[in-house]
């Protein structure tokens, strides 16, 4: 036995079942040791229920079966970009520390029919968009929302909710989890705690609260330890070495715009009507030991604008060389604004306070529960250094810096295969830039990355997204929908495909405004049908004609051949804005009601099955 495989202890299997088990298992991280150990145990209980009592179990299962139906803390997260799960794992880790029986579960990995023996349940969910669940949770919040959903009258049960409050509805999927639990007749612990980007603020305190509960409600003892073991540190290279706290510093080998021939520039005109500039991005990992598999992102830490900071100093009429202490870490005003703070996105708390600063009866008022319409516009058209000038407030630099929320790194699909590019990773970045209120605005990490020149260093990590990947099974064939910047992971997707041999068809579906500077890796797409590699290609581009043509519009156009795609067995992907992927959605239904002979709330259940199932996935931000 290599020393990087498993000690699997004693099991009731045979040899040849022992030796794929452990090759199954060998080099997975906690995380997916956790799921695997999970739905292992959902099938278990499936199979051997209900004739099936600890007493007429082999000894080395029923002491499993008996403390699952005896005292167990069930952990259930849903994430769209790791922050829930990572929060969740730490939880769980917590919980096992104290001597707990816990299990952690990805939302789309908990048997629902268990859901009416549960006793102990605590729920980690992100919140995706306007108050949508993530991709990974749908199933188990439509089952929730539905008329199978059981009555709970045993559940003891608590709700922590990650989101962003320059969302309207901040945390809404983990508010509505909260309600329905209640409704259903389970017990809520404790209030739900809800959570924006600086997410250990409310994360922290609610860990603890549910730790203390679950011990008391599982009788264990109060000596039992709750910390973590300690950890080895890792050593330069390893790839667990680096991480969203601790990025990889990254060499840029190559900053191309892929935007159009004749592109001279950003020529800034209404909001979000400035011309692109897209760019491809490459990246070396050399030396990281970091891995990624085409569907995943890689997190950037960028710095914001020199041009924004110094924008909201003369805004406030503060100085950058303003000594500020925060956190146990003192700098210079000017670097927490540049580095440590977020300047481009706005929150429901710092609006408050700041309406308080300045008196604004106007800004007040758009905070009022009945105006969150309002209040979403506001986010959708206001940076921070728009609301600075048009609502003009006496703040301290100590003031700012606790008010303003921690910089956030910003997540890009990932647009490479390593079995093609080896230890590189690209990326598509659309870098935003527009004129409102009489300035110029840019994105803060699409303008960072745009600013690198080749042999900069750009700090990065990986964050896997599993329900975000190529089929298993190469002879599926697989449809890809992704319009401007979207279409980032499908290049990885073509390549990966490509080089493992897959013998399933790939058709992409891609859309721009314009053919002529939208059209990104053109002649990539043209070689890659010439070869084969790409079966089948439908564009749109919507300002090219006097109708504007969508990449939905290709789809329902195509439903016929869509359609009998999907009921041979084709995996279905989505990625871009969130908007499209809502229109997407609702082509997707059109397409099963008229091809599929089913009713509205029929073809709804299609979807979410193929959603379940891992056969839709969605990326969209």
């Amino acid at each position: 036995m290599s020393a990087t495989q498993p000690v699997l202890a004693p099991i009731p299997l045979a040899e040849e079942r022992r030796a794929l088990l452990a090759q199954a298992v060998t080099g997975l991280d906690g995380a997916s040791l956790w799921w695997i150990s999970g739905y292992a145990a959902g099938l278990a209980q499936a199979q051997l229920a209900p004739q099936a009592t600890p007493a007429t179990l082999p000894k080395a299962i029923a002491p499993a079966i008996g403390t699952q139906a005896a005292q167990r803390l069930t952990i259930v997260y849903g994430s769209q970009t790791g922050n829930a799960r990572r929060v969740a794992e730490a939880l769980s880790q917590q919980a096992e520390a104290a001597g707990l029986a816990v299990r952690l579960l990805r939302a789309d990995a908990y048997p629902q029919r268990e859901l009416a023996s549960e006793r102990l349940l605590y729920i980690v969910i992100s919140t995706q968009g306007e108050g949508d669940p993530p991709d990974d949770s749908i199933g188990l919040v439509e089952f929730l929302r539905g008329k199978r959903a059981p009555k709970l009258p045993e559940l003891k049960y608590a709700v922590l909710g990650l989101g962003d409050s320059s969302y309207a509805d901040f945390c809404g999927i983990a508010s509505r989890l909260d309600a329905r639990l209640a409704e259903l007749g389970g017990s809520r612990l404790f209030a739900a705690g809800l959570a924006d980007l600086d997410i250990e603020t409310v994360a922290t305190p609610w860990r603890e609260q549910a730790l203390n509960h679950a011990r008391d409600l599982l009788k264990t003892p109060a000596a039992a330890p709750a910390t973590l073991a300690t950890v080895t540190p890792l050593r330069p290279g390893h790839a667990g070495a680096w991480s969203h706290e601790h990025p990889f510093p990254a060499e840029l080998l190559l900053n191309q715009r892929i935007s159009g021939r004749d592109f001279k520039g950003p020529r800034f005109g209404q909001h979000g009507a400035a011309d692109k500039d897209v760019r491809h991005i490459e990246l070396s990992l050399d030396g990281s030991g970091l891995q990624y598999e085409p569907g995943d992102a890689l997190g950037v830490r960028h710095r914001n604008p020199a041009a924004l900071v110094d924008g909201v100093l003369e805004a406030l009429r503060l100085d950058g060389e303003t000594a500020v202490s925060d956190g146990g870490d003192t700098l210079p005003l000017r670097e927490w604004l540049a580095a440590r703070r977020e300047l481009t996105r706005l929150s429901r708390p710092f609006l408050a306070t700041h309406a308080a600063h300045a008196q604004a009866d106007e800004l007040n008022a758009l905070l009022a529960p009945a105006q969150n319409a309002a209040l979403a516009q506001l986010f959708n058209t206001h940076q921070l250094i728009d609301v600075l000038r048009r609502w003009p407030a006496g703040w301290s630099a100590q003031e700012l810096v606790a008010a303003l929320r921690p910089l956030a790194p910003r997540l890009y699909s990932i647009a490479s295969s390593r079995k093609r590019v080896g230890e590189e990773a690209h990326l598509t970045v659309d870098v935003l830039g527009y004129d409102a209120f009489g300035h110029a605005h840019s994105g803060a990490a699409s303008g960072f990355l745009a600013a690198r020149e080749e042999g900069d260093q750009v700090p990065v990590y990986i964050e896997a997204n599993e329900r975000f990947r190529v089929p298993a099974d190469g002879s599926r064939d697989i449809l890809m929908i992704g319009p401007g910047t979207g279409v980032a992971p499908f290049r990885g997707f073509v390549q990966e495909r490509a080089e493992t041999g897959a013998r399933g068809r790939n058709w992409l579906f891609f859309g721009a405004q314009h053919f002529n500077h939208g059209f990104f890796y053109q002649s990539e797409w043209q070689d890659a049908l010439r070869s084969g590699e790409l079966h089948r290609l439908d564009l749109a581009f919507s300002r090219d004609q006097a109708r504007k043509i969508y990449v939905q519009d290709r789809l329902r156009e195509r439903g016929r051949e869509v359609y009998d795609w999907l009921q041979n067995g084709a995996h279905l992907y989505v990625c871009g804005a969130i908007a499209m992927g809502k229109d997407v959605h609702t082509a997707l239904q059109a397409i099963v009601v008229e091809h599929g002979g089913l009713d509205e709330d029929a073809a709804r259940e299609y979807l979410v099955t193929l959603q379940t199932e891992g056969r839709y996935g969605r990326d969209v931000y």
